[in-house]
């Protein structure tokens, strides 16, 4: 157990913080009996000997450094340390320690440790030189910058407090943020914004499309940037575009629901515009023109019925719901009304959102959103791997938007090539490989059309994350996941811990799968080993009772 000490105002993050590192922990109490006691106040009076391992966390001066002669020497803003090689940006205030050797955390430029530990004579003290608090707050309202795009900064955040505790043998349950039999989860999703080139006519869009498909064909195969193949491929749709406007040939744009054939058995999300010519509204008044749709859901209708019925999920690709919770339930309504699907997600088109949109969103009724990313970019803007509940919000989770296709493709963004691409998208599996969670991916639904055939790429993503042992679904089905792990429960007494899932979602024919708990160093053994000692599966009818001093006693 984990008592934690922080200032009242942080009360909502540390809840969130244990719903993401999921594992049992209280605020702390002078009648409780801990093996962590975890601080992150700088005025704090640090009770010796509290708990086997005591953390200290704070960015300035503590009561504790003036106490034990800890000698401050860095005071500084936004910079970064290392921890195991790996960049950790920090948002707020750092310091770092003049007078100490050993560090876990060290100060980029300087190399002076940000992090230290001592043994003393019956516990061991870590002095970690950020409120991770704090740090969590930035991360999970403003987000990164892009220049830390690439790194998921608060599952490092995550990491260095859990291998502290497994380093100092503090034996503890976690719930991983991944499922039984899986490596980690993958959200497949698709923003429909194009689906009918015939709905465009002397337009930006038909311009578009004409110039690249002829022009920048030519020039992205003389820059080595893709095979001739795609030059014939492309000029042969620019001949049938005509006859495509006469109807008597095929919208070649008209096939996305040729991701069905590529995802196989994998469910997929569909996020729909429900209205047609209408810009909707940027924070400083009307968005650009060039933002309405030439669609609207009901001109795809039989084809979005079609996607229900093969299992996939259709949401919102939401226009003013982001800024207006009456407009968000009109467009909601909209997507119910065509599909016949109650309780649909949402992704906000072009990614608008701003600190209200959260309360807005919930207000409206949506049950998860997914458009907190990068336009510009790919990466981790929450920092995070996990869906989360936005600060402020009751139940409204946020699924964070990490790879979109144009942030890859775009020239005025990435502009990769496929094979830089492809090694851009392996980083992300490597580190949902080593923390769990979700990556969450967006390939438009013209993306496998001419003029992009990005669809080589994506169907290479595919086959590599099932070869992975990845679990590849639809958002509701991840979001489904994270609440029912975010149920589960933990109820100490002075010899057992009760684990109980609350959540009904997870069913026997495998529509969310279970989740385990992990139990480390659990034989009260000291020592560095780093693997877990054992999982244990949960199930909603099924309690489980965990002796404290190892063993598992039958369920409840």
């Amino acid at each position: 157990m984990i008592g934690v000490v922080a200032y009242p105002e942080e009360t909502e993050l540390v809840q969130e913080f244990f719903e993401l590192f999921k594992t049992p922990w209280e605020f702390y109490r002078t009648t409780g009996s801990y093996d962590v006691v975890l601080y992150a106040r700088e005025d704090a009076d640090v009770a010796d000997k509290a708990a086997p391992l005591i953390i200290i966390y704070g960015g300035g001066q503590t009561i504790f450094d003036n106490a034990n002669s800890f000698q401050v020497t860095l005071h500084e803003k936004w910079k970064t340390l290392l921890y195991k090689g790996q960049r950790l940006p920090l948002y707020g205030d750092l310091v770092a320690f003049s007078n100490k050797d050993e560090g876990v955390l060290h100060h980029e430029e300087s190399g002076l440790p940000a992090g230290i530990i001592e043994k003393r004579d019956a516990y061991t003290l870590a002095r970690i030189g950020y409120d991770i608090f704090r740090e969590m707050r930035v991360l999970l309202s403003e987000g990164q910058p892009t220049q830390n795009a690439g790194i998921p900064t608060l599952e490092i955040h995550i990491a260095v407090l859990r291998d502290m505790m497994i380093r100092f043998g503090v034996p503890f349950l976690e719930v991983p943020p991944v499922p039984p039999s899986y490596t980690f989860m993958a959200c497949l999703s698709h923003d429909i914004d194009h689906p009918l080139i015939r709905a465009h006519k002397w337009d930006r869009t038909m311009f578009g499309f004409l110039y690249r498909a002829l022009l920048g064909s030519i020039c992205d195969v003389l820059k080595g940037r893709r095979d001739v193949h795609h030059i014939f491929k492309n000029w042969a749709a620019v001949v049938r575009l005509p006859f495509v406007y006469l109807g008597v040939a095929k919208d070649f744009w008209y096939e996305f629901d040729r991701y069905l054939d590529i995802e196989g058995d994998s469910e997929s999300t569909f996020y729909v515009l429900p209205f047609k010519n209408q810009p909707g509204q940027d924070e400083s008044g009307s968005a650009p023109k060039s933002r309405a749709s030439g669609y609207a859901a009901v001109d795809i209708a039989e084809r979005l019925r079609q996607l229900v019925d093969a299992g996939r999920e259709v949401g919102l690709h939401g226009i003013d719901a982001w800024t207006d919770s009456c407009q968000g339930e009109k467009e909601q309504n909209e997507i119910v009304r065509i599909t016949c699907v109650q309780n649909i997600g949402v992704r906000m088109h072009w990614l608008y959102f701003d600190k209200d949109t959260p309360a807005v969103l919930e207000k409206a009724g949506f049950t998860y959103d997914s458009t907190f990313g990068y336009n510009e970019t790919v990466g981790y803007r929450g920092g995070t791997l996990q869906a989360f509940k936005w600060l402020g919000a009751t139940k409204l989770l946020e699924l964070p938007l990490h790879i979109m296709d144009t942030a890859l493709f775009y020239p005025a963004y990435l502009h990769l090539t496929p094979e830089e691409a492809e090694g851009r998208i392996s980083q992300f599996i490597a580190d949902a490989l080593k923390y769990g969670g979700v990556i969450t991916i967006n390939w438009h639904d013209r993306s496998l059309m001419p003029e992009r055939l990005w669809d080589d790429v994506y169907i290479g993503l595919i086959h590599d994350l099932k070869a992975k042992g990845c679990w590849c679904t639809s958002a509701e089905r991840i979001v489904s996941w994270f609440q029912a792990r975010r149920s589960v429960v933990f109820q100490r007494d002075e010899h057992w811990v009760d684990i109980q899932l609350r959540s009904q979602d997870m069913d026997s024919n495998g529509r969310v799968p279970q989740c385990r708990v992990r139990a480390y160093n659990w034989n009260g053994v000291i020592g560095t080993c780093s693997e877990p000692c054992g999982d244990i599966l949960l199930t909603a009818d099924k309690p489980v009772r965990v002796h404290l001093h190892g063993g598992v006693a039958p369920s409840l």
